[in-house]
């Protein structure tokens, strides 16, 4: 072999291992979505809705409902389970409820049989799909509890699984301290944390449905200078 062959079989093997490894879904399936290669079929339920699919073991579940599914609500952000906005429900069988997991973390392979919730079909829980926004997300945008909104997805996600987690009722709600212990999971590089516990307390009926901005007080330079010298 001339090193002219040997360097062109070298560079399209790593052109094949690239596009492979950026794309695991993929080299799964061809643009039908028909299985090409050996992959898990896997049959569970979104939303709502059947699924059934050949996918390569590779795959993360953020990685399917954004890049196959479209459902980009489910944000990707840390990729390493360290900052919860790509957190969805999943309930697995044997499970008694859906639990509040990090999709980045879950291979999508491993959810035969499970049932996945995701922002957009958490509405469908109390109304029709998308018609009916759910209770948290009206105490969200009551309480202007996002800026950037990157976060926001997962922070409710979160928190609708933080309601229902608590085997004797009413949540982890009970107090603020309560929801940022248990939301500690979920971060907000904005810095809504105030109004994100605002929202979840709301929701919980532990304090009454208002802005929590209405509370704040602006002080003149004069009533702060008085303040800081009492």
């Amino acid at each position: 072999m001339s090193r002219r062959t040997f360097l062109g079989a070298g560079s399209a093997g790593v052109a094949l291992v690239s596009s492979r490894g950026a794309n695991p879904a993929a080299a799964a399936t061809d643009a039908d979505g028909e299985a090409t290669e050996n992959g898990a079929p896997v049959r569970f339920t979104l939303n709502g809705e059947q699924r059934s699919e050949t996918l390569d073991p590779r795959v993360t579940l953020v990685d399917l409902l954004r890049e196959r599914h479209g459902l980009t609500g489910t944000k990707k952000g840390c990729d390493h389970g360290a900052c919860g906005s790509c957190t969805v429900h999943i309930q697995r069988p044997g499970d008694e409820a859906p639990t509040r997991q990090l999709s980045c973390l879950t291979f999508a392979a491993t959810l035969d049989g499970a049932k996945v919730t995701t922002i957009e079909g958490l509405p469908a829980a109390v109304g029709a799909k998308g018609e009916v926004l759910h209770p948290l997300q009206e105490a969200f945008l009551r309480c202007d509890a996002y800026q950037c909104g990157y976060c926001t997805p997962g922070q409710i996600m979160s928190a609708a699984a933080l309601l229902k987690e608590d085997p004797a009722g009413g949540g982890h709600a009970g107090s603020r301290e309560m929801v940022r212990e248990w939301m500690s999971g979920n971060l907000c590089r904005c810095g809504a944390y105030p109004n994100i516990v605002s929202a979840v307390r709301q929701t919980a009926g532990e304090e009454p449905e208002e802005d929590p901005s209405a509370a704040v007080v602006i002080l003149s330079s004069g009533d702060a200078q008085t303040s800081g010298e009492s």
